[in-house]
């Protein structure tokens, strides 16, 4: 295998969609909203990707400050690149983006709490979700 990886490279909704489509992620994403998934490429502004020849295969999707946190939203990488160490390194590419005092934090799926802790993060209890169709009670 001749990965490639690449910081913030261009890519399409339509690609975005397909890997996700080929990663676990898709069935926790708006895939069949195009709208919502060309607003999510768009409005990050920290894409490690990762490639085979001109397939993308890999993702680690970010929005972040650089300086004190950084959001990591997608992370997924294609069934059949899985277990060769392609998210761990699309994570340490990300990581190397920011500034030395910047967290990485996320919102695990709930099959990837061990993977994620494996490779050293800690587990925090203290994440809160407000979805769209909630309102701020006043």
């Amino acid at each position: 295998m001749n990965i490639k990886y690449k910081i913030n490279q261009a890519i399409t909704s339509g690609q975005f969609i397909g890997l996700l489509n080929r990663s676990s992620l898709a069935n926790r994403r708006p895939v069949q909203n195009s709208e919502c998934m060309e607003g999510v490429i768009k409005n990050s502004n920290l894409i490690v990707t990762a490639w085979d020849d001109n397939e993308l295969i890999g993702i680690a999707r970010s929005v972040t400050d650089f300086h004190y946190a950084c959001y990591l939203s997608d992370l997924a990488v294609d069934q059949k690149y899985q277990a060769n160490g392609i998210g761990k390194k699309l994570l340490s590419l990300t990581q190397e983006q920011l500034n030395k005092a910047c967290k990485l934090i996320l919102v695990a799926a709930p099959d990837a709490n061990s993977y994620y802790e494996h490779l050293g993060f800690e587990n925090n209890p203290r994440c809160w979700i407000l979805n769209r169709e909630q309102k701020i009670i006043s």
